[in-house]
């Protein structure tokens, strides 16, 4: 048995050597198959269209995102400018209406009453004003044939102006009447949609009362708070886009105005945006977009092809079909065709191609396999 054990271990021991000196040579054999011109390497990562980017000059867009409520550029509150019961009211919400559209009636029993009296009051004055008139006329006359005095005539002119004034000041009265009485008709001042109803008939209203609402859905725009750091990149005329609640495609706007004054408290400063008319559109809708406030040609990747798990940020490059670590100093940020876009200063050059986002985690030096032309359509 013992002599067994002498021959049988060293014959495992060069079983052994010989099984890795093979495997040695069958792995040098491979290395320089793979090095061999028309030779592919094997284990290559297969990348699609969308997984690599070129790296191109274009003209990077700086933005500044907003956000607010949508309000009609013109909107009406139709009041109550009598005080009186409410008789009739003809629209609802939803109701389309007309400038100069009737909407409804106060009672006006009331004004009628009070429409009467002044015009007695006016008639009344006008009798007087018709007797200081004959008066005067006869006291000229006597004074012309020395029956009464100049002084006598003085007092026959004063009554006669007192009349005339006490008749034109009931002439007045009687035009506020009649103005009360138009005012119980209730109008439409602008043409529009009804937002709010606010009152039902039979209701009595106090002055200034709030009846109806009106909005003009055919100028809509967006209020907007912007710090006071980001308000002077804001300049009339710029291009924007939003994304509003209920509306699934982009809505275009514009900056249309900017308040002079700054916000009490928050020192914000309100912007007003343009939003082009559409259908879908309501006020009160929230919106948030982003204001193209500069655009500047720069050298650009996609931001997600940027990665930044080392202490550098980096691309992975693709040369000679291996991926290879590129670091890269970053510069603006900006959009191109919707998608966020980073300017890249020094560590690549214009038409690289890099791994996009959508690659996923890949080594530097992965041997890689392009199927398909190269992704660059995102950036043209």
């Amino acid at each position: 048995m013992r002599r067994h054990l002498r021959w049988l271990l060293p014959l495992l021991a060069l079983l052994l050597l010989v099984a890795l000196v093979a495997r040695t040579l069958s792995a040098r054999r491979a290395e320089q198959a793979s090095l061999l011109p028309g030779v592919r390497a094997p284990l290559a990562l297969d990348l699609a269209p969308a997984d690599v980017v070129a790296a191109r000059v274009l003209p990077l867009a700086r933005t500044l995102e907003v956000s607010g409520g949508l309000k009609a550029v013109n909107s009406a509150m139709v009041k109550a400018k009598v005080a009186a019961e409410v008789r009739t009211l003809t629209v609802r919400e939803g109701d389309a209406v007309k400038a100069g559209q009737p909407l409804g009636q106060l009672d006006t029993t009331e004004l009628d009453w009070r429409l009467r009296q002044a015009e007695q009051t006016a008639s009344s004055a006008r009798a007087q004003l018709d007797i200081a008139r004959r008066t005067l006329e006869n006291n000229r006359a006597l004074v012309a044939q020395g029956f009464i005095s100049p002084t006598g005539l003085e007092t026959s002119v004063s009554n006669e102006a007192a009349a005339q004034a006490n008749h034109q000041a009931a002439m007045a009265a009687v035009e506020i009447a009649r103005k009360a009485r138009a005012d119980a008709t209730l109008v439409a001042p602008i043409g529009g949609i009804v937002s709010q109803r606010l009152v039902q008939p039979g209701e009595r209203v106090p002055v200034d009362a709030r009846l109806v609402e009106i909005v003009d859905l055919s100028r809509i725009e967006l209020e907007a708070s912007v710090a006071p750091e980001d308000a002077g990149a804001l300049q009339v005329g710029q291009e924007a886009t939003l994304q509003v609640d209920g509306i699934a495609a982009p809505v275009p706007a514009r900056v249309a105005r900017i308040n002079p004054s700054a916000q009490a408290g928050s020192r914000a400063i309100l912007v007003y945006l343009a939003v082009q008319a559409q259908p879908a559109l309501r006020q009160g809708l929230f919106a948030r977009g982003r204001v193209v406030v500069a655009q500047q040609p720069a050298l650009a990747v996609p931001l997600s092809a940027v990665r930044t798990d080392l202490a550098q940020p980096y691309v992975l490059q693709i040369a000679d079909n291996r991926t290879v670590l590129r670091p890269v100093k970053l510069g603006l940020r900006g959009e191109v065709n919707g998608q966020p876009w980073v300017a890249v200063t020094e560590g690549l050059a214009d038409g690289a191609l890099v791994l996009s986002g959508s690659a996923g985690a890949v080594r530097d030096g992965t041997a890689v396999r392009l199927v398909g032309p190269a992704s660059a359509a995102a950036a043209r």
